[in-house]
């Protein structure tokens, strides 16, 4: 039997170990500026407070959990922001004006996301040119076709959007709160994201990737086939957020998702997912989410400028990054 030093020693273990999570960290970050925000001011905390910021958040975290996958694996895209505009236009266009029934536009719709990511992972593998220069490009012709096809104005929605903007954007009363469907669609997609990354054998695959990819191919993972999957999970999912948030709103614009590529990687990497590949994890890209959301609401509520967003997320990226490279050196150092 173990001795009483020997528990303690245990649980002493067992606590750093917890304490070094960057998901712990990010937990803790997470309630500090809830606590900060409520007691700044009352009604940040209030239903029609919460409703608000649950409205918007699971269209940006459904884009993050698929960078966090990508991230994971060593690469990112920057043109997901631009797609997110490109996709919803897709379908409104079709609908409206090629009058095309709304499921199969909707189909066509995702179909040019598959075509944008699938372009993006072929130029990376294939051809070896960054991920950072392939996307970058794919943003400007992306972003670009959409201010093209519609002259640079939104597109409003139609009058009856039917089953399909139902499932996608519908609304619900939870008790005080007005959700959306949305945010079921955030959940099962982060529960089907953790699967693959934590339990899955595509899982270990995307980080063996990120951490050495030669040697990943060495024992014989399909490294270009995962990574060009991963770019086309990337607009998909992009997409699919862009036609929620456009269904939400009752309109598509061309200029939807300026940004959003970078509050996406933020997210992620607030999260506790290394920028460098090779670990991932999907609890912090939740609670990453949660935190820029809150960010982004609480400093309007406090009467701080808008404007002033980009300054705390700055911030606060530079803070998250130095306290999960001393947790890491900690957690080597043992």
């Amino acid at each position: 039997m173990a001795t009483v030093t020997e528990r303690l020693e245990e649980r002493r273990n067992w606590w750093q170990g917890l304490s070094a999570s960057p998901q712990v960290t990010s937990l803790i970050i997470l309630a500090v500026v809830l606590a900060g925000f409520s007691i700044a001011n009352p009604n940040f905390l209030s239903p029609l407070n919460i409703s608000n910021m649950m409205a918007f958040l699971p269209e940006l975290g459904i884009m993050a959990l698929a960078m966090t996958l990508l991230l994971t694996a060593g690469e990112f895209d920057l043109s997901v922001g631009a797609v997110f505009a490109l996709g919803p236009v897709i379908v409104m266009l079709l609908a409206q004006q090629a009058g095309i029934d709304i499921g199969f536009a909707l189909l066509v719709g995702l179909a040019v996301c598959i075509a944008i990511g699938a372009v993006n992972g072929v130029i990376v593998t294939k051809i070896g040119i960054s991920s950072f220069l392939v996307t970058l490009s794919m943003l400007l012709i992306v972003r670009g076709t959409a201010l093209y096809v519609t002259q640079g104005f939104p597109l409003k929605s139609w009058n009856e959007p039917g089953i399909f903007v139902s499932l996608l954007a519908g609304s619900f009363q939870l008790g005080p709160f007005k959700l959306y469907v949305s945010l079921y669609w955030f959940i099962g997609l982060t529960l089907i994201a953790a699967y693959i990354l934590n339990w899955s054998k595509l899982g270990n695959w995307i980080s063996a990737i990120g951490s050495n990819r030669n040697a990943a191919i060495a024992r014989g993972v399909p490294a270009d086939a995962v990574k060009i999957g991963l770019f086309i999970a990337a607009s998909v999912l992009s997409g699919l957020a862009g036609m929620i948030s456009a269904f939400r709103i009752s309109a598509a614009s061309p200029v939807a998702g300026t940004g959003y590529e970078l509050e996406v990687i933020a997210m992620v990497v607030v999260g506790g997912t290394a920028l460098t590949g090779g670990y991932g994890t999907i609890l912090g890209t939740v609670v990453g989410a949660f935190m820029l959301r809150a960010i982004r609401n609480g400093i309007v509520l406090i009467g701080v400028p808008g404007l002033a967003f980009n300054i705390f997320v700055g911030a606060l990226i530079l803070v998250m990054l130095v306290l999960h490279a001393m947790l890491s050196k900690r957690g080597a150092r043992r």
